[in-house]
């Protein structure tokens, strides 16, 4: 067979190998789910597979992580700056609520971090990041570290009460302060509330020492506004603004809830720097 034959051949064969691995990952995509689509690319961050980032919408991708650039490219540099073979993301919770994904992910670049990624998705590409780091500490007095605990969602059925139980607690408690009205959202024993801040015991009596601790600090904890609840089955995650040892600073709040009542707890909290040193527009929140 001469070389002109075999060309003839060859190049047929090698268009149809594209075009069948570009059905096959395209037909891959459709199937997956938003939730396994971000689960995916944040795994990508270790395993470096390049396929996630197509998930996203390279012509809308809107981004309020405020040390990344915007869009694609913006995502892409921040890749880049991450060191060769040695950054880790492990999903440890994941959860969906309308054209929203909400992930709780033990990171390691630039220092172990404890992290919380929200995606929206627009015709089922991501179109929108928000996230909220925080440095992992040693486990807190009760022994909970900022990931242990259940991390399948349940009671399905109960989503729209169980986030407007969590909104309301945010509101009254944590806005407004009305401590009188705790017992409404957690029972009174130490193992009715288990938290994992790295900083608070189980129950309201660790979260009532922390609170007083901070006051007499003369540095007291204030949330200010509620930016959104996102929430499916016994999950719910609250983003809220407010003050953290003077600092101004964004809070995530990632309740369990049960029977009506909240019986767990993780969290970070983010320092948000002042908006010279912003590298996109979009602020944080911007819900």
């Amino acid at each position: 067979m001469n070389r002109i034959t075999l060309r003839k051949l060859v190049a047929p064969v090698a268009i149809a190998t594209a075009c069948l691995t570009m059905t096959s990952t395209a037909t891959a995509e459709q199937k997956m789910t938003n939730t396994e689509k971000a689960v995916a690319l944040i795994e990508s961050i270790e395993n470096g597979n390049p396929e996630p980032v197509g998930f996203i919408n390279p012509h809308k991708y809107i981004q309020h992580n405020l040390a990344i650039g915007d869009g694609l490219a913006g995502f892409g540099e921040a890749m880049k700056m991450l060191p060769p073979g040695g950054a880790k993301a492990s999903v440890q919770r994941a959860f969906q609520d309308g054209d929203y994904v909400v992930l709780h992910t033990e990171y390691d670049f630039f220092g172990p971090k404890a992290g919380f990624d929200v995606f929206r998705f627009e015709n089922d590409k991501i179109v929108e990041h928000w996230d909220n780091l925080q440095e992992i500490a040693p486990p807190n007095p009760s022994g909970h570290t900022q990931f242990d605990g259940p991390t399948q969602v349940t009671d399905l059925s109960k989503t729209d009460e169980n986030k407007a139980l969590v909104t309301d607690f945010v509101e009254t408690i944590l806005i407004k302060g009305d401590m009188g009205k705790i017992g409404q959202f957690i029972g009174p024993n130490d193992e009715d509330y288990i938290q994992h801040n790295p900083a608070v015991s189980d129950g309201l009596s660790g979260l009532g020492k922390a609170l007083a601790a901070l006051a007499q600090q003369g540095m007291p904890m204030a949330y200010n506004k509620n930016h959104k609840v996102l929430g499916q089955g016994d999950f719910v995650l609250s983003i809220s603004e407010g003050k953290f040892l003077d600092k101004h600073v964004a809070f995530y709040d990632l309740f369990r809830v049960e029977d009506g009542k909240i019986v767990e707890h993780w969290d970070t909290i983010e320092n948000i720097p002042p908006k010279a040193d912003w590298k996109n527009d979009n602020g944080k929140f911007g819900f």
